[in-house]
């Protein structure tokens, strides 16, 4: 019987592909997600769908009462983009995409609290069906907010390589 075997490195380089794609893909799909939504923000449409989210916030409601909803809105999406910008500089300083990271969990994380302030998320029948609209719409940044955390740890595992003696660069 003939049987054809890979040498173990290039088994692990094999075994490695799909993780390499599957970071890539997770980094770079939630730079495009956050900067996306970010973008909308500086809409009508976007800031007005908001509107509610915050105004039934007990920490972000006092905000309408500084600033405007547009304005508002404008500041979460420059804050959005700003978070995007930074994950996406991993390559150059795992340092600076540790803190668009960071700002990225808080982002999701202030947004999974609607979760509990707003009404309606609940559909009619109650807990556990989720209106379409609030409910799922907000569901959805549980999966993001995990992105950005894998993505602050996977910033802080680089920047601590680049920072160890002999520079291990890897990744």
């Amino acid at each position: 019987m003939l049987r054809i075997t890979q040498p173990p490195a290039t088994a692990a380089v094999t075994a490695e592909h799909p993780l390499a794609t599957a970071r890539h893909l997770t980094r770079y799909g939630l730079v495009v997600v956050i900067a996306w939504i970010g973008a909308l923000k500086y809409t009508t449409y976007e800031a007005a769908a908001i509107q509610p989210l915050i105004a039934h916030s007990p920490v972000f409601s006092w905000v309408y009462g500084v600033v405007s909803v547009r304005a508002f809105a404008a500041v979460l999406g420059t804050a959005e983009i700003t978070a995007a910008l930074l994950i996406a500089l991993r390559p150059l300083s795992p340092r600076i995409s540790a803190a668009g990271s960071a700002l990225g969990v808080l982002l999701f994380a202030s947004t999974l609290s609607f979760l509990f302030t707003t009404p309606g998320v609940l559909a009619a029948s109650g807990f556990p069906v989720l209106s379409v609209l609030p409910g799922q719409f907000l569901l959805k940044d549980l999966v993001l907010a995990g992105a950005s955390l894998w993505t602050l740890g996977d910033s802080l595992a680089a920047a601590a390589r680049r920072g160890a003696p002999g520079g291990q660069q890897r990744r």
